[in-house]
Parts: C-alpha cells; sequence; structure tokens
C-alpha cells in the first residue's frame, strides 16, 4: 500500500460529535488509509464520561495529551496525566471521566484496522 497523507482539514470535518465530548478518527479501513490499525483523538469535555465499553477484536492504547483523566478499566481505577499512556487489553470493559478543570485531550490506537466497540450492558 502507498503511503496516505489524511489532511487535518479532511479528519476535522469527520468529527464526530457525543455528548460527553468528540472522536476523529484519523487511520484505518473505514477511511482507507490503514490496513492493521485504526488511530484517533478523542475528547471528553470536563466532567463528562464516555461509555462504558469494550473492543473485542484489539487492543487500546491511550496516550492522554492534555487535562486529567479517572480510566475504569475492568475492576481497576487509576488517575492519568498529561503524558501518561494507558493500555487496554481486548475484551476488557472500559470508560473514562475527565476529572481536570479542562477537557481532557488524547491519542487513541487499536491494534486493528477496522476496530469493533460493545457498550457494557449493566441491566
Amino acid at each position: 500500500m502507498p503511503h496516505t497523507i489524511y489532511a487535518a482539514a479532511e479528519a476535522a470535518g469527520r468529527r464526530i460529535e457525543q455528548d460527553w465530548g468528540s472522536l476523529v478518527w484519523t487511520a484505518g479501513a473505514p477511511i482507507g488509509n490503514a490496513e492493521g490499525l485504526t488511530l484517533g483523538r478523542v475528547t471528553i469535555r470536563k466532567g463528562c464520561s464516555n461509555p462504558r465499553h469494550a473492543h473485542c477484536n484489539c487492543e487500546e492504547v491511550l496516550y492522554l495529551l492534555a487535562g486529567r483523566l479517572e480510566h475504569h478499566t475492568g475492576d481497576q481505577n487509576g488517575a492519568l496525566e498529561p503524558g501518561d499512556t494507558l493500555t487496554v487489553p481486548a475484551g476488557v470493559f472500559h470508560n473514562a471521566t475527565c476529572i481536570g478543570g479542562q477537557d481532557a485531550d488524547m491519542i487513541v490506537a487499536y491494534s486493528s484496522a477496522n476496530r469493533d466497540f460493545v457498550k457494557e450492558n449493566r441491566e
């Protein structure tokens, strides 16, 4: 596969807004520019949490650029500061809450170009 440059303006035009924050996917099979991974940028708004979920077909790596997070992974909790990296094994339910005074901004990568997303059913 030849190299591909995915322009920032094009990525910004594909921003997915959520009630808790936003996602911008920059590499992966749905975009057509990666065959073995997914890469994106995620923002969680101050005081908000993303839904508890798992990725059964891939591992996740999160690198926190700004803000502070309380991350809930399986039955463990941990605080993340800018510059911290978190790894989540495939199939483990997790989510994060922005606990700082500003939005949390992070880079996320997955070991599959077609990452799945399964919300936890807590009923």
